[in-house]
């Protein structure tokens, strides 16, 4: 198979597709967090999955930055560094939950249930070193970096404009549903992961029907 900028693209539009199903699909009877169930089979499976999740989405909101990268501007430049970092935080969290916490589990719980704590927005009781600096950089970049960029691609009128709408907004549902019970805290993932799938569906897309198009339409196209 060649790899051409086409087919490039239609991967990181797949990959971001991904990324939505897994981020939601993970929350769904998500069990209870803290220093006992966190070395569970059930929840290090979950956590690998939002591993997983972090790096196809990254992959997938860099396929729609490059897609577009003249009509977006410098604000979709400084969305997509603001929201690629959310995302890089967000693997190292997530790798930290699934492969140190199960192994301080029984030796340090206190430390343990104060990570969780705070990757949930509360306060931890004890101090978390370096941690709570990083948490509060990936907050930042998934809500900042999420109101940016999706600005920035419902301006450019490529993608489609409600999953990029939903995307910018998802930062403030987010904020409101952070004020709710634990129990529905799992919602919070639910805007961003429709948002990525309808943008990762409209790239997909986009580029298969670029790649349909005739050569002379594509030229044409090329030139304007």
């Amino acid at each position: 198979m060649t790899i051409t900028p086409t087919t490039l693209t239609r991967a990181a539009g797949a990959a971001a597709v991904v990324a939505g199903l897994i981020f939601i699909g993970v929350q769904i009877n998500h069990p209870h967090l803290d220093a006992t169930s966190i070395g569970t089979t059930e929840v290090m499976v979950r956590n690998l999955l939002k591993l997983l999740m972090a790096v196809l989405a990254l992959v997938g909101i860099t396929g729609m930055y490059l897609s577009q990268v003249r009509k977006n501007g410098v604000v979709g430049l400084v969305g997509y560094l603001v929201l690629g970092t959310g995302y890089l935080a967000i693997m190292s969290t997530v790798a930290i939950a699934a492969f140190v916490l199960p192994s301080i589990a029984d030796t340090n719980p206190g430390y343990v249930n104060d990570v969780i704590a705070v990757a949930k927005g509360h306060s931890a009781t004890g101090d978390i070193g370096l941690l709570q600096i990083v948490q509060q950089v990936q907050d930042f970049g998934y809500l900042a970096g999420g109101l940016v960029f999706g600005i920035a691609l419902y301006r450019a009128r490529v993608l489609a404009r409600w999953a990029a709408a939903l995307l910018a907004v998802g930062g403030v549902v987010t904020i409101v549903l952070s004020l709710l019970p634990d129990a529905l805290y799992r919602l919070l993932a639910f805007p961003n992961g429709i948002a990525m799938i309808g943008l990762g569906y409209s790239l997909w897309r986009m580029a298969r029907t670029v790649t349909t198009q005739p050569a002379a339409v594509r030229a044409t196209a090329d030139v304007k």
